[in-house]
C-alpha cells in the first residue's frame, strides 16, 4: 500500500497524523525571514561548502554539471570562477550564459542555488580575482592560461533547517532573494 504523504515532510506527516492535535495547535507559519538574513546565511554556505556545482546549457540543450572551486561571493554577492579556455564549459557559456551554482554544506545539511549570468572577465581582472588554491592549475604568472567569469546573481534560494530557513513545509519551496 502506497501512503499518500510519500513526499511530505515527516514532521507534517507526524502532525496529521496526530489525533491529539486539533487545528488550533498546528503551528502557524513563522514570518517570512529578511533579505539581509537569507543574504547572511546564504554567505556562510557557500563560504562552507566552498565548492559548488556549475551548471550550463549544453549544445543540445540538455543541462551540464561540474565541480568548480569558486571565490567567496562579493558585496554585490557576485561569485567568480575560473576554468580552462578549451572547455566545454566556455563553449556552452558563449553559447548562453545563463548558469546555476549549486553549493551544498554537508555538516549543516543546507544549500544555496544561485541562478544568474556569466559575464567573461578581461585579462587585466584576473590577478585581483583569483585563489591561491587556482595556483595548480592556472599559475599567478600566466593569467592567459584561463578563462575567468563573474556571475552575476539574478536569484538566490536557500534551505538551511538549522538557521531557520526551511522553506515552505507544504511546497518546500525555498527562502528566495531577487536581485535586479
Amino acid at each position: 500500500m502506497r501512503s499518500r504523504f510519500r513526499s511530505a515532510p515527516l514532521w507534517g506527516l507526524l502532525l496529521a497524523l496526530s489525533p491529539a492535535l486539533s487545528a488550533q495547535e498546528k503551528p502557524v507559519h513563522a514570518e517570512a525571514p529578511s533579505r539581509e538574513r537569507v543574504i547572511e546565511v546564504a554567505r556562510r554556505i557557500m563560504i562552507s561548502a566552498r565548492f559548488c556545482t556549475l551548471v550550463t546549457i549544453g549544445e543540445l540543450g540538455q543541462p551540464q554539471a561540474r565541480i568548480v572551486d569558486p571565490l567567496e561571493p562579493d558585496a554585490a554577492f557576485a561569485v567568480h570562477i575560473a576554468t580552462n579556455p578549451g572547455s566545454r564549459k566556455v563553449a556552452e557559456i558563449r553559447r548562453d550564459p545563463r548558469v546555476t551554482l549549486l553549493y551544498f554544506d554537508t555538516v549543516r545539511s543546507a544549500y544555496v542555488t544561485l541562478i544568474g549570468r556569466a559575464v567573461e572577465l578581461r585579462d587585466a581582472e584576473k590577478p585581483l580575482r583569483r585563489k591561491k588554491e587556482w595556483d595548480a592549475f592556472f599559475p599567478a604568472a600566466t593569467p592567459l592560461a584561463y578563462t575567468l567569469y563573474r556571475i552575476v546573481p539574478s536569484r538566490l534560494e536557500v534551505v538551511s533547517a538549522s538557521d531557520g530557513l526551511s522553506g515552505d513545509p507544504v511546497t518546500w519551496r525555498p527562502e528566495i532573494v531577487e536581485f535586479k
